[in-house]
C-alpha cells in the first residue's frame, strides 16, 4: 500500500502490537503521498483546525490575520521543551511587562532572567534577551523569511520555521514533537530516533501546503497535542486516519520509534545559606553551564567527594539542614544543604546579600528557591 491512498477504517479502539519484520510493506516504506493526496490530507486536516483550534493567547484564530510576530517569536521560544500550561502564565506577565520586543530589548539581563526564573533551559533566557536587542537594533520589526530569521542570534531552525510560517504565512516546515509523532505514524517510519529525523522532516516536507502554512502548522501541532498523543492516541477522532499507515496496521502507539532509555547519571553537590542580620548571601551563577546567569546560593559546583563530606567555602559554624533532590536533562542531583550565620563581612568572592524577606523577588531557578524552602522551613 502506499501512503496517501486512503485506507479502510477499522472498528472499534485502536490496537498496538510490536513491529515486525511482517510490516516491512508498511513500516519504513515511508513512500509518500501525491500531490492530488496531499491536497486531500491538508484540506481535511485544515477542516478540523477550523472546529477544533486551541484557544491560546499568542494565537491568532484559524483563518484570521497573521498575529503579532513579537508574540508568536515570544511563545515558541517559551514552548521548546515546557509544556503549554507552564508557559502560559509566563507568556502573560512578559507580555504584560514588555508588551513590544523595543520594551524586553531594554530591560536588564537581570531582570530577564528574574521573570523566567522557573521556566527551566535558562540558556533560551539568555538568548531571547540577545534576539531582541538585535531586532531593536533593526527598527523592533523582525524579518520576514526563515533564512532571515535564522540569523538572528539564538534563533534554530525550528524556532526560525514556526516564526515564519505563523507570524507571516511563508511556506515552513514546522516539526516540534508533536508533528514528529503525528508524520512518523502516517508514514509508520520504523527507524529510530534521532536517526528518523531526516525522513521525518522530508515526510512533513511533502505535505506541507503553500496556502495556510501557518494555520497547517498549528493544526499539526493541536493534533500531536490532543488526538495523535503518545499514549492512547484516539484514533477515531483523527482527521488523518484516513492515510495512516500506522493506524491501518494496528500499531501507532510504536511509532516514532524511540532508542532505549539510558539512566541519567546522578551527582551529588552541596550549597550554603549564609545569612547576616536577615540577609541572605546570593552569587550570579557563570553564564555558561547549568543555571547560567541565573541568581543562586554558593554551591561546590556539584562535585561533592566521593565520602559525601562538604567543604564550605569558609570556617564557620555549619549546621545541616537536609538535601532537595532535581532532575536535569542529562543528570540527577541531590544537593545537601547547610547554614551559617555571618556576623559581619562578606564571603569569599563576589555576590549580593538579598533580604531574606524579599527571597521570592530574586528570581531563583526551582532547584535554589526549593533549596530556600528547605533551609527557611528546617530552621528554628
Amino acid at each position: 500500500m502506499r501512503l496517501g491512498v486512503p485506507v479502510p477504517l477499522r472498528c472499534g479502539p485502536c490496537h498496538s502490537r510490536a513491529v515486525t519484520a511482517s510490516d516491512q510493506d508498511v513500516a519504513g516504506a515511508s513512500r509518500l503521498p501525491d500531490e492530488a493526496d496531499t491536497d486531500d490530507l491538508a484540506a481535511a486536516l485544515l477542516a478540523w483546525y477550523d472546529r477544533h483550534a486551541r484557544d491560546l493567547p499568542w494565537r491568532a484564530g484559524p483563518g484570521a490575520p497573521p498575529p503579532d510576530p513579537y508574540r508568536v517569536w515570544l511563545s515558541e521560544v517559551m514552548l521548546q521543551q515546557t509544556t503549554v500550561a507552564a508557559v502560559k502564565g509566563y507568556f502573560a506577565a512578559f507580555i504584560t511587562r514588555w508588551p513590544r520586543v523595543e520594551d524586553l530589548a531594554a530591560a536588564s539581563p537581570d531582570e530577564v532572567m528574574a521573570a523566567w526564573a522557573g521556566l527551566g533551559y535558562y540558556a533560551r533566557a539568555r538568548n531571547l534577551h540577545a534576539c531582541a536587542q538585535a531586532v531593536a537594533a533593526q527598527g523592533g520589526r523582525f524579518p520576514g523569511t526563515e533564512a532571515e530569521l535564522r540569523a538572528l542570534p539564538g534563533l534554530g531552525a525550528y524556532t526560525a520555521a514556526a516564526v515564519a510560517a505563523i507570524a507571516f504565512g511563508e511556506r515552513a516546515v514546522v516539526v516540534d514533537a508533536n508533528v514528529e509523532r503525528v508524520v512518523a505514524r502516517l508514514n509508520a517510519i520504523a527507524e529510530p530516533l534521532p536517526a528518523a529525523r531526516p525522513a521525518i522532516r522530508a515526510a512533513a516536507d511533502r505535505i506541507t501546503p503553500a496556502l495556510r502554512a501557518g494555520d497547517f502548522a498549528q493544526a499539526m501541532m493541536d493534533l500531536g497535542a490532543t488526538v495523535c498523543t503518545s499514549r492512547n492516541p484516539r484514533c477515531l477522532l483523527c482527521p488523518l486516519a484516513a492515510w495512516c499507515a500506522a493506524r491501518a496496521h494496528g500499531a501507532p502507539e510504536r511509532f516514532p520509534v524511540k532508542p532505549p532509555r539510558k539512566a541519567r547519571p546522578a551527582r551529588r553537590g552541596q550549597a550554603f545559606w549564609i545569612e547576616r542580620a536577615g540577609a541572605v548571601w546570593l552569587v550570579t551563577r557563570a553564564a555558561r553551564g547549568m543555571l547560567g546567569g541565573m541568581r543562586a546560593l554558593p554551591d561546590d559546583g556539584w562535585t561533592a567527594r566521593a565520602d559525601g563530606a562538604a567543604v564550605p567555602p569558609f570556617a564557620a559554624d555549619w549546621q545541616p539542614r537536609g538535601a532537595v533532590t532535581h532532575a536535569f536533562t542529562h543528570c540527577d542531583l541531590t544537593l545537601s544543604l547547610w547554614s551559617a550565620d555571618l556576623p559581619s563581612g562578606n564571603p569569599p568572592g563576589e555576590g549580593m546579600w538579598w533580604p531574606v524577606a524579599q527571597l521570592g523577588e530574586a528570581g531563583l531557578p526551582t532547584l535554589f528557591a526549593r533549596a530556600a524552602e528547605r533551609v527557611l522551613g528546617d530552621c528554628p
